[in-house]
Order: structure tokens, then C-alpha cells, then sequence
């Protein structure tokens, strides 16, 4: 039995599963300004009769951290940053002071120049003068050698918590997006933890001892004791949530297009030949790119809830939510009053929803009913209109799946799969905007939940053997290891099969779900004058997203 959450915008839904069914859902109201007890809330609503000691895990996707970020709510951080010769700082400076210091670690990993211990007592004194107690430590090429940030964060954990080191967070090159993923994982840390311990603290007292997975971008998700440490991997779950859903309940092999259409926002997916669109490099979130891997998503403020308006004899809506529907005592129309009013959505107050219609009707000149059905066709518009402009950049450039890059290939949607409160409403109206077939799964309405119940744990690592130096490094497990010369590419595969499985089991992987694979690699001989010295070999490993099994359930077409 497993259970599923998702904290969105406006609802958080939720779902038990039991060997492949939905036997309980629930849909609740988000509080924006207690996040913790609208999870809570569906939590306790969902579990009535049901027996606890049946619960083999917990999945949980969550926008806390997500909203600390967007809603400037996160902890002030002090950074330091060794950014080496050759690049200005001006534009890596984030958090709230930024201490810049002299010496460098080449591509390499040689130490070509020590700090100097005075730039440190320097932040010491200024973190401690501002009451700043969250720290990210990262230097350049830190990936290939680490020492510089071990040393710098040994001087400052005595004073100071949390201090994330740019080297954990991704082996991957990018010394920009490595500075403010190390930056936002110490912003939102308190602030996910404090969240995590009143999850763990009320399961416990409602005599619930299942293990809890928290949802990253990248449609996985990682035990709650990792997530506590790598927060900054939890922003952007709702989207990942999404995607896992419709993957789960409304699969296909084609090329598609897929929206999650929920009361704020559209979230806004692609499949390559029934495989999902990634990111190549990593999230954006609000000014800052990230190296957090994730599925490629864009999320519009256009949902069941947007604030609807009339601008110059237009229809305009969103993007903003101002608050419920008309019909629910909220203050604007909104496209949940337009559904109520064309009878399509039997809740609410209808004569509410009805006179909001009528009020923008006059300034329009036509009847309730036209103005409702302007409000959907314009919705499917807006929709159509954006996925166009993402398809045409998308197509402009080479294409990344989870699976490898993609030279040439054009995206082609064949299908349009829909899932999100409004999306049997909807679909009709999508299908004549795309002119193509538009699917939505029975349960639509909590597949965000579903996606959540059934994502599976995900890693990825990027392994670094250079002979020359005898050294094989996998930067996001901390591991800095010895190897003798005669190391082979052979080796390398074994050595990152082993690692990648055993990154999964101590995310809460068990055996029987990692199917783990070898994404990327490369070997190439070192020369120092006329001589091979050694071999650099690259390896990227990873477990990709899936489902723990298929749920059975009808699809409406």
C-alpha cells in the first residue's frame, strides 16, 4: 500500500494505492499560509479506515521549498566563493554577502595557489556581525578536487549550520549554476527541514511508521534524510509529479504533447517518441540556473482559478491568481466560474458564478453563456499559442532525453494527453485547438498524486578516473579514491554500475526497482610532450525515472 501527496497551488491531492489500484483519492484546499497543515489535513482525511500498518511508503511531492524561492521567504546565506583567475565575480554573487577569495585549483585538480586564512576570519567576522548562520563554500574545479571546500567549511562548522560545499551538489562542469545550486541549498535548508520534521513528528504520533520519499524535478524521488540534506533537489516536485502521473496513466510511444492543468498554473511537458524532454544542463528557478537535474517543464499562470479581466474589448486571463472563484466568494471571474455557469461543474454558488459572467458579458456586449464559452476557447488558445513558441525553440536545437541527445530529430506531437481539475472539461476544447487526439485517465483530477505514489528513486553520478594522477573521483558521493595506472574504461563501467546501485539503495531503492544505466562515456590518453602519461575517462551513470509498477486503470479518450 502506498500512499501519494501533492501540495499544489491550490489543492493538495492525494491518493492510497494497493496493488495497482486507487482504493481511496482526496482533494483538499491548499492554506498558503500553513503548508504543513493542508498536507496534514488530506493526510488524515485519506487514512480514514484504513489500516496503517499496511503502508509500505509515503511519497510526497511538496512546493515548500519551491515557494521559499519565488516568495523571497529563504534564510539569509553568506557565501564564499573562490572563483580563480580569469573570470570577473561581479555576476556570481548571490545570498546575502559574498566573500571572494584569492587562490586556485585548476581543471586538473592541482593546487596551483592556497587562500589565505585572513579571508576567512574576514567572512567569519561579517557572517557572525549579520546574524548570518547559513553557508555555501565553493570553489572552482571543485569537482576535481575537492580540498579547498573541506577545509574552508572544517574553519566554519564550528559556528555555523548549514554549510553546503559546491562539490556535493553535481559532478558536473558549470561553475556559475554549481554557485547558486550551492546557494539555494543552504537558502531553503532550514525551511525544508523544519517542514520534514513536522511531517515525521505527526506521522509518528498517528502510529504511522512507513518510510517517507520526497519527489525531485527530475520525476524520482529520494528518501526524506537525504531530501534533508539536499533540499535544493525538492524545488520544481509539482512538475515532476505531474509528468509521473500522466506517464503512469496515460501512456504512449509517440511523440506529445502534455498539460497539467491545475487551478493557478498549466505545467506544460513534452515526450520524444513516449520518452520525456530533460533538461541538458538544469533548472532555472526564478533568477538563478541551477545544476539540479529535471524534467523539461514550463509552467504558465493560466489555471482554474486566474483572475479574469477585460482589456481593450479583450478576454484576459491570469496571470495571476487573486483568490477562489467568484463562485466560492472569491473576488474576480474567474474560468471555474465560466464551467459553473455552462453547467460543466455542478459545486459553488451558481447564481455567483452566473452574475460574474453577466458583469463581463456587458462590458462585451454579449450574453453570460457566450462570455463563459469565450473564456474557454480563449483558454485553449493561450495554451496552444504557448506550446507553439516552446515547440519552435525546442526544435531549433538538438533535443535531450532522459535517455541520450537527440542530433536532428524534430519534435512531431501526435496526441495531447491532459490531466489537472478542469481537464475533462477542457479536452473537447483542446482537441479542435490542436486538431489533434486529446487523452485524460479516470482519475484526472488527483493524477498528480498517482505520479507522486509511483515515481521510483533516481540518482545520477559523473565519474572522473585520471591514471596520469591515479585518482577516481564521483564528486556527488564525496568519494576520492586511489587507482593504479593500468585502470581501464572496463573497470570504469563496472566501478560505476557498482556505484550508481548502491546511490540508489541509500536513496530507499530496492533492488528489484534500479535499472540503472551508462549514459555517457569517454576515454582519452593524456601526452605530456611525446608521451602518454595516463588516461582521462568519463563516465555518467544513472537511474532514470519509472514507475514501481503499472496501475491499472481506464483511460477516457
Amino acid at each position: 500500500m502506498i500512499i501519494g501527496l501533492d501540495m499544489g497551488g491550490t489543492n493538495v491531492d492525494g491518493v492510497i494505492i494497493e496493488n495497482g489500484r486507487i482504493i481511496n483519492r482526496v482533494k483538499k484546499t491548499t492554506n498558503r499560509n500553513d503548508l504543513f497543515d493542508s498536507i496534514w489535513a488530506a493526510l488524515k482525511e485519506l487514512l480514514i479506515g484504513i489500516d496503517r500498518s499496511k503502508i509500505d511508503r509515503i511519497n510526497l511531492s511538496t512546493t515548500i521549498s519551491t515557494n521559499a524561492i519565488v516568495e523571497n521567504k529563504t534564510d539569509p546565506v553568506g557565501m564564499i566563493i573562490q572563483p580563480g583567475p580569469g573570470i570577473p565575480c561581479d555576476f556570481l554573487a548571490c545570498g546575502d554577502e559574498n566573500i571572494f577569495i584569492s587562490g586556485y585549483i585548476d581543471h586538473r585538480g592541482e593546487i596551483i595557489e592556497h587562500f589565505k586564512q585572513e579571508e576567512i576570519e574576514k567572512a567569519l567576522k561579517l557572517f557572525r556581525e549579520k546574524n548570518i548562520k547559513s553557508c555555501g563554500v565553493v570553489t572552482k574545479f571543485s569537482t576535481r578536487n575537492p580540498k579547498f571546500e573541506k577545509d574552508i567549511k572544517e574553519i566554519l562548522e564550528k559556528d555555523f549550520f548549514p554549510i553546503s560545499m559546491g562539490h556535493t551538489v553535481s559532478g558536473k562542469l558549470n561553475f556559475p549554476r554549481r554557485v547558486y545550486t550551492t546557494y539555494l541549498n543552504s537558502a531553503v535548508h532550514n525551511t525544508f527541514n523544519e517542514f520534514s520534521r513536522s511531517i515525521k513528528e505527526s506521522l509518528y504520533q498517528e502510529g504511522i511508521d512507513a518510510p517517507i520519499f520526497i519527489l525531485k524535478a527530475d520525476g524520482g524521488t529520494m528518501n526524506i534524510s537525504t531530501a534533508e540534506e539536499r533540499p535544493v533537489e525538492t524545488i520544481l516536485s509539482g512538475p515532476a509529479a505531474s509528468f509521473m502521473g500522466m506517464n503512469a496513466m496515460v501512456p504512449t510511444n509517440e511523440d506529445a504533447i502534455l498539460l497539467d492543468i491545475g487551478g493557478t498554473t498549466t505545467d506544460i511537458f513534452f515526450l520524444v517518441d513516449g520518452v520525456p524532454l530533460f533538461e541538458p544542463l538544469g533548472i532555472k528557478i526564478d533568477r538563478y540556473k541551477t545544476l539540479v537535474r529535471a524534467i523539461y517543464s514550463v509552467s504558465i499562470g493560466l489555471g482554474g482559478d486566474s483572475s479574469i479581466n477585460i482589456e481593450n474589448g479583450q478576454i484576459k486571463i491570469g496571470p495571476l491568481r487573486e483568490g477562489k472563484p467568484y463562485a466560492f466568494g472569491g473576488p474576480k471571474p474567474t474560468p471555474t466560474d465560466a464551467m459553473i455557469t455552462l453547467g460543466l461543474m455542478n459545486t459553488g454558488n451558481r447564481k455567483k458564478a452566473y452574475d460574474s459572467m453577466v458583469s463581463l458579458g456587458r462590458e462585451l456586449n454579449i450574453s453570460p453563456e457566450e462570455v463563459a464559452q469565450l473564456i474557454l476557447d480563449t483558454m485553449g488558445d493561450i495554451t496552444k499559442d504557448k506550446v507553439e513558441e516552446l515547440l519552435a525553440d525546442i526544435n531549433s536545437h538538438p533535443v535531450y532525453t532522459i535517455k541520450e541527445l537527440l542530433y536532428g530529430k524534430k519534435i512531431e506531437p501526435k496526441v495531447v494527453n491532459v490531466i489537472g481539475g478542469p481537464a475533462k472539461i477542457l479536452a473537447p476544447i483542446l482537441e479542435r485547438k490542436f486538431n489533434l487526439s486529446c487523452c485524460f485517465p479516470k482519475d484526472y483530477h488527483v493524477a498528480n498524486a498517482v505520479g507522486a505514489a509511483l515515481a521510483k528513486p533516481t540518482t545520477e553520478i559523473n565519474m572522473l578516473v585520471n591514471t596520469s594522477k591515479g585518482i577516481l573521483s564521483v564528486p556527488e558521493l564525496e568519494l576520492f579514491e586511489k587507482i593504479d595506472r593500468t585502470f581501464t574504461i572496463d573497470k570504469a563501467r563496472r566501478k560505476a554500475m557498482e556505484l550508481i546501485r548502491e546511490s540508489a539503495l541509500s536513496l530507499g531503492a530496492i533492488n528489484e526497482e534500479i535499472e540503472a544505466e551508462i549514459v555517457e562515456e569517454s576515454s582519452f590518453n593524456m601526452v605530456r610532450g611525446f608521451y602518454t602519461t595516463g588516461k582521462n575517462i568519463r563516465i555518467k551513470a544513472q537511474v532514470k525515472p519509472g514507475l514501481i509498477f503499472e496501475l491499472r486503470s481506464d483511460i477516457n479518450d
